[in-house]
């Protein structure tokens, strides 16, 4: 009983720091709970892959598909408080207009928005707009599957990134410091990887894995760019990649559903 109730403390503490879901109790905060929440960091994902396929569904159901899309959007940024998207501009801006890792990451913390970072997110929602239109006219239900996927799948990959590369942002100032300092063991991978089967699992087609592959091909090439310019990554960037992994998902998909 007490390692459920402990492993309902790292969900929770998992859903608290990447959405603004209200958690109906009080759950004790420490940088061990919050390094241990690691594992259910793609369990949030599948929890707001569900509510955005909901949103959508009924979204459609009342007015049409892009309307739809619109309003899904708009409530996965109320959803998150756009927790992904910050990162993703702060990164635009930083690897935009920065040169030289001490000039990038001074430019990461800054907390205005500039040209890069601007036309990077216009291009990014215009971009998943339209993958997701396009898989919507092609299968209204099956593209509800494939948003709680991609939103599952991404932040899964994104989350190995605390794995295979190194931190570089100093740790002593930043909220991902317990995350920096610790991945947890192989078997939180594992852990996480079990909410991605069961994605799969509603849509279970093996030519997906397709775009599962090229998303994580997304993230190879971000983890290397990030490297070379930097020496590894910082939260923005984990924030950057899922964003990016998720984009990618929507496009494997259609070119797995354009060819089969």
């Amino acid at each position: 009983m007490k390692v459920l109730k402990n492993e309902l403390i790292y969900l929770a503490t998992a859903l608290m720091f990447f959405t603004r879901i209200p958690v109906p109790f009080t759950i004790p905060y420490s940088s061990e709970i919050m390094n241990k929440s690691q594992k259910y960091f793609a369990w949030v994902g599948l929890i707001i892959g569900f509510i955005n396929a909901l949103v959508l569904y009924l979204s459609t159901l009342l007015f049409n598909l892009e309307i739809g899309i619109v309003l899904m959007m708009i409530s996965n940024v109320l959803l998150t408080g756009a927790f992904h998207e910050d990162g993703f501009t702060d990164m635009c801006d930083s690897f935009g207009g920065g040169y030289g890792k001490e000039k990038i990451l001074t430019i990461m913390k800054d907390s205005r928005v500039g040209a890069y970072g601007t036309i990077g997110i216009i291009l990014l929602f215009a971009l998943k707009f339209y993958s997701i239109h396009a898989l919507g006219m092609s299968d209204p239900i099956g593209v509800l599957l494939i948003v709680i996927l991609a939103h599952t799948t991404s932040r899964f990959i994104s989350g190995t990134m605390i794995y295979t590369h190194q931190y570089v942002t100093d740790i002593d100032v930043s909220k991902s410091k317990p995350l920096a300092n610790k991945p947890l063991d192989k078997t939180a991978l594992i852990v996480g990887f079990i909410s991605v089967l069961i994605a799969f699992y509603l849509i279970p087609d093996w030519h997906l894995i397709f775009a599962f592959a090229l998303a994580y091909v997304g993230k190879l090439y971000l983890g290397w760019y990030f490297k070379k310019h930097i020496g590894g990554y910082t939260g923005d960037c984990l924030g950057a990649v899922q964003q990016v992994c998720e984009v990618l998902f929507y496009l494997g998909t259609i070119i797995v559903w354009k060819f089969t």
